[in-house]
């Protein structure tokens, strides 16, 4: 996938980012269709996935996994995807990826997705 953008703005500069955040480009392109709530759970605490462990997902992710490439972390458990992203198969890997990486100390991650309307 080309992650460049050729969209330029009003003073005539192009966008060249993966993750370009112009106004014409993200609505040209409307990569981030699907707006995301990532809710954690370890043992029996349950809270909003930190941006930290997002980004890390989903900017560096080291999976391998070209299917999340579509995903971009806007906050404490926010998230855009692509409509091309499983949310189900999203949230499997990013909870096998942090429980592998320790995030949970020793316990199990469980990372829940649900799609919310708005911004």
């Amino acid at each position: 996938m080309n992650w460049s953008c050729s969209v330029a703005d009003k003073a005539g500069r192009v966008c060249r980012t993966r993750a370009c955040v112009s106004v014409e480009c993200y609505n040209s392109r409307i990569m981030y269709a699907r707006k995301l709530r990532a809710e954690i759970l370890i043992g029996e605490e349950r809270r909003a996935a930190p941006l930290e462990w997002l980004d890390s997902f989903c900017m560096r992710n080291f999976t391998g996994s070209a299917e999340f490439d579509d995903t971009l972390p806007l906050g404490e458990g926010k998230l855009e995807a692509g409509l091309a992203v499983d949310p189900a198969r999203l949230a499997a890997a990013m909870s096998e990826w942090f429980t592998k990486r320790g995030k949970g100390n020793g316990q199990r991650v469980t990372v829940e997705l649900r799609e919310i309307s708005g911004s």
